[in-house]
């Protein structure tokens, strides 16, 4: 029996550069770092023998975000004209207990929003921002961070 959602992953162009984004920017807290060689297990498990990479785990409240960059064979970019609307993982959703604000910060700091923050249902807001890579990203607001709402 399934429990709880545990991790998600997300492939990057550049761990680094999205350490710093989902670390230093949004406030994951860093758990480990490792570098998967082409004779590492890895490959048996995602069905790449052969492949390399660099992987860092990062955790938000209970659920870990594990990244990933190919070093071996690299991957290739989201496609620029993928919509909300396709077929896929479409974006990682995250609780703000003050969007409006953490909108106002990131902004300041550089992050692309979609739109500015919408009042979606009374008391909840919601705004979908890019991460790095072109990943798309929610943070939303409910009355006592109640996620139900």
């Amino acid at each position: 029996m399934i429990t709880k959602l545990e991790h998600m992953a997300l492939s990057v162009a550049d761990v680094q550069r999205s350490l710093e984004f989902y670390r230093d920017l949004l406030g994951f807290e860093l758990i480990r770092e490792l570098d998967c060689g082409p004779d590492s297990l890895l490959g048996k498990v995602v069905g790449m023998p052969g492949c390399s990479a660099k992987i860092a785990h990062l955790t938000c409240g209970e659920t870990m975000l594990e990244l990933f960059e190919y070093t071996q064979p690299r991957g290739a970019p989201l496609a620029s004209e993928m919509r909300q609307a396709d077929q896929a993982f479409v974006h990682i959703g995250l609780q703000s207990n003050d969007v409006r604000g953490d909108y106002q910060k990131f902004k300041a700091k550089g992050v692309r929003f979609i739109s500015e923050p919408v009042e979606f249902r009374p008391g909840v807001w919601i705004v979908y921002f890019y991460g790095p890579d072109g990943e798309v990203l929610e943070l939303r607001e409910t009355p006592g961070g109640d996620t139900s709402s």
